[in-house]
Order: C-alpha cells, then sequence, then structure tokens
C-alpha cells in the first residue's frame, strides 16, 4: 500500500472531514517520513501508515479518537539518529570524565590539570577499561567506531558470559600494549540500550533468596575467571565496575540504587564498591501515561478493554505484576525505540495475539502498532 493510499483509508477509518483530513495528513507524511517509517521491526511491505489504519481498527468508531490522540499527543519515539547521539556521547561525557576524575585523585591534582599534567596516566587508565554489552542494544560497534584511536577492539566484550581463555587473551593484550607483565584491569564498564524496571539486571528472589540478574551472573563469570588467575590476575584492587544504559525511567534508576546498596555487601572482581551507574537520558518522572491524575484517562480504559491475558508469561512475572495493560511492571510507557520497542510500554503498542475464549470469556485480539521482537518466546 503506499501512503496516499494509506492515507486515504486512515481517513475514512477516523470519519474525517476535509479540512481536519488535511491538517492530520500533513503531520502524519511528515513524522513518517523524519521518524516512524524507519522503525526496524514493521512487516515486510508494511510502513507506519498502513500500520496504524491497522491498529486503529481493532477498536469501536466511538473509541479511535482516544486512540489517535495517544499516538499524536503522548506517543515519544526515539529513532537511529537520537540514539545514536546518545551512543556517541557516552565516551565523551561519561567515560572521559570517569577518567579524569580517578586520575586526578591518583595523582593529587585538580580535574582541570590533568590533561596538561597527567595525559600520559589518562592514555593508561582508557586502555585498562573494558567495554562488556549487556545485549546487543548496547551498540558497542558505534562506541568502538566513533572512537577509533582511543579504545581498541581488544577492549570490547559483546556478552558477560566469558570463558577464562578469553579473559586471559584480554589480559595478555592489555600486558603488550602497555608493556607491562603486572598491569590490570581497572575499570569496567557494562553498557545497555534501555532499563525500565531494572529487574534483568539485578533482582531479588524472595523464593531462593538470593540476587539474580545480569549483573549478578557477571560478578560470578568474572570472580571466578579472576581467582583461576592467580594473585596478579585480572582486576586491579582499586577496580571499578560502572554500569551504563542510553536511556532509563526515573523509576529504574530509584529502584536501581536501592537494589545496588542492598545486593553489593560481598566481595566481587576484587573490590568491595557498589557499581557506579550512569545514564545518557532518564526520562521524567511524569512520562507514565498514568502518572498524572485525569491524563489519558480514555487511552488507559483501552488498554484493559483491549487486553489479552495471554501475553503474560513465567518472565513477565518478574517485573512483579501479572496483568500487562500498562506493560512489564507496570511501568505504563508511551515509549518505542527505533530498533525495538520495550515491553515496558503499554502493551497496546505491542502486543500481537490471536484473541479467543479464556474461561468462557471472549478475549479480543492485540493488534500492534509497533510489533515487538520478543526476547522470551
Amino acid at each position: 500500500m503506499n501512503q496516499e493510499l494509506g492515507l486515504k483509508v486512515l481517513g475514512q477509518i477516523m470519519d474525517w472531514n476535509d479540512e481536519c483530513a488535511r491538517e492530520e495528513f500533513a503531520w502524519l507524511g511528515l513524522m513518517a517520513r523524519l521518524k516512524y517509517d524507519s522503525y526496524q521491526d514493521f512487516q515486510a511491505g508494511m510502513r507506519f501508515i498502513e500500520s496504524l489504519a491497522t491498529w486503529l481498527q481493532q477498536f469501536q468508531p466511538d473509541e479511535r479518537a482516544a486512540a489517535y490522540d495517544f499516538v499524536r499527543h503522548s506517543l515519544v519515539y526515539i529513532g537511529p539518529a537520537e540514539m545514536n547521539h546518545l551512543v556517541e556521547r557516552f565516551y565523551p561525557k561519561t567515560v572521559r570524565q570517569h577518567l579524569t576524575r580517578k586520575v586526578a585523585k591518583q595523582r593529587n591534582i585538580p580535574p582541570y590539570l590533568v590533561l596538561a599534567k597527567a595525559a600520559d596516566s589518562i592514555d593508561r587508565l582508557r586502555r585498562q577499561t573494558l567495554f562488556i554489552g549487556l545485549s546487543d542494544g548496547a551498540r558497542l560497534d558505534t562506541i568502538r567506531h566513533t572512537n577509533a584511536g582511543l579504545l581498541s577492539n581488544e577492549q570490547f566484550l559483546q556478552s558477560t558470559q566469558v570463558d577464562i581463555e578469553k579473559w586471559k587473551e584480554l589480559l595478555e593484550d592489555l600486558r603488550e600494549d602497555l608493556g607491562d607483565n603486572s598491569v590490570q584491569f581497572r575499570l569496567i564498564y557494562l553498557i545497555d540500550d534501555f532499563v525500565g524496571t531494572g529487574t534483568s539486571l539485578l533482582r531479588h528472589d524472595k523464593k531462593k533468596r538470593n540476587w539474580k540478574g545480569k549483573l549478578i551472573r557477571f560478578m560470578n563469570s568474572a570472580k571466578v575467571a579472576h581467582e583461576s588467575l592467580g594473585s596478579n590476575g585480572l582486576f586491579a584492587d582499586d577496580c571499578e565496575l560502572c554500569i551504563h544504559h542510553h536511556i532509563a525511567s526515573s523509576a529504574a534508576v530509584k529502584a536501581l540504587n536501592i537494589r545496588l546498596k542492598s545486593a553489593i555487601k560481598t566481595p566481587a572482581i576484587g573490590c568491595y564498591r557498589t557499581p557506579d551507574l550512569s545514564f545518557g537520558m532518564t526520562l521524567p518522572r511524569e512520562f507514565p501515561i498514568n502518572a498524572v491524575d485525569g491524563k489519558n484517562e480514555e487511552f488507559l480504559r483501552l488498554t484493559k478493554i483491549y487486553y489479552d491475558p495471554s501475553i503474560r508469561t513465567r518472565h513477565t512475572d518478574v517485573g512483579g505484576v501479572t496483568h500487562l495493560e500498562l506493560g512489564y511492571g507496570g511501568c505504563a510507557l508511551p515509549l518505542v525505540l527505533g530498533h525495538n520497542t520495550p515491553n515496558n510500554s503499554v502493551s497496546l503498542l505491542w502486543a500481537e495475539t490471536d484473541g479467543g475464549g479464556i474461561d468462557g470469556d471472549q478475549v479480543p485480539a492485540m493488534r500492534p502498532l509497533f510489533r515487538r521482537r520478543q526476547r522470551h518466546v
């Protein structure tokens, strides 16, 4: 379907008069070209206008205005250009400043004098830094390419699960580059694209009474490798672990700070320090669509009416919410990322089901506006 035909169909679905149609078509055409058509998980032959028309048809005619108003005024789309900007500023805004502060403290000089009096220390510490991706969204390739000449390929790992041989190889490369057979890593960055609740990174299992998540898996893996390499192993005594997300919800920032203080009470990778958190962008507290009383009431009602419980799984239960009309963890985010839609967003944006009957009740099929690529099947 070409865009002109798609807009015509959309106008009929919404029952717009000529004046309203001209105004909305101009906005839709602009936003489709500039942003929404870049979404990577549209099905073959479909783009935003066609997807919007299909999505709106699942609602009753008198409900479509509320659904469209949500898209028009509440939806936030972070596309490839915006995400690349956040990724590209990660090193100069976050890492370089961290290196400067660390060297300034070590040399007992003000941070503004570091480049003038301790540039060699900055270079050495930068090479003693590892960058590890927590998912494909970490964009390590972009970080590496935009900092060519400063960071080397031997400083990047695509996964937190690393075998002993790979750790040995990383350490050998570090010592060869710096010409020092005793040098160790002093700074580690775990990187991901988005955090909505923080449960994937770190959560407490009340039944098993232990901590779980990507952070714990990394710490256990790194600790085994560090101990296997002896006293002169991977990590220096003053090694720091940093966790960076390009985008974070305000709720996740608060939750992670609380969990980290509770969880990190035992030695990990050679240090007792609580990992340092950093974020490329933090979404405002009023960002969830249910954060402000009286706002989005009509659309919130639709999230309950057009909800299929089949999207619930044992993986979504980890978020602490079993009814997912507002998304994983009940986050209620109106957010779409250009490479995928977070399941923390309201489920009407991303869920796709066949509907049917459950316990004698008829359940509607859910049609996604931005189809989500699920990590767990």
